[in-house]
């Protein structure tokens, strides 16, 4: 920072007071704030099944879409063309703790209206490992969710094969929106 940089500073921060030590108060931001919708989240079933598992091999990336989607959107959600509105660590987790997260994630992000996801499952050195297995449900999870229109594993500076991205189906008011929108240009 050169001089005249420095001084642009100091005079605009001139009135800042510094904040008071408070160690017991925390922040929490509104939106994490219980709404209708995540009430109506708690009442919902989860039908993520945990029956018998195929394991997924540690060499075979984690890939899916949806019938329908166009390839090109598979394309950039792989490069990580997306930008990730939300994400989810189930890392060390029990499968069924990773399941309820999974779940509650999903859902939430539809509520919210959101596109593009990471959900981080972390990174196994053989088939059996639990992050292998908890890679695996996760495949298989997403995939009974018809909202979700295709995974893939991430970018290395997202996770690389120990995360993937996620790309749901755009909401029925974000469809509307979209249309609207349009339909206003081409006037």
């Amino acid at each position: 920072m050169n001089f005249d940089e420095k001084s642009l500073f100091l005079d605009a921060m001139e009135d800042v007071q510094p904040l008071k030590q408070c160690h017991d108060v925390h922040w929490q931001p509104a939106r994490n704030l219980r709404t209708r919708q995540q009430i109506d989240l708690l009442q919902l079933d989860n039908f993520l099944t945990t029956d018998f598992l195929d394991i997924i091999p540690l060499g075979t990336p984690l890939e899916f879409k949806r019938e329908g989607l166009q390839t090109g959107v598979l394309d950039k959600l792989r490069l990580g063309k997306y930008s990730q509105q939300a994400s989810l660590n189930l890392v060390h987790l029990p499968v069924e703790k990773c399941r309820q997260q999974v779940f509650a994630f999903i859902h939430q992000a539809q509520c919210d209206s959101l596109r593009n996801l990471l959900i981080i499952h972390g990174k196994g050195g053989e088939d059996g490992s639990h992050a292998n297995i908890i890679r695996s449900y996760l495949a298989r999870w997403l995939s009974e969710f018809d909202d979700v229109q295709a995974f893939c594993c991430a970018q290395a500076h997202h996770g690389g094969s120990g995360a993937c991205y996620v790309a749901l189906r755009k909401s029925a008011a974000a469809s509307q929106e979209n249309g609207e929108r349009h339909a206003k240009r081409s006037r």
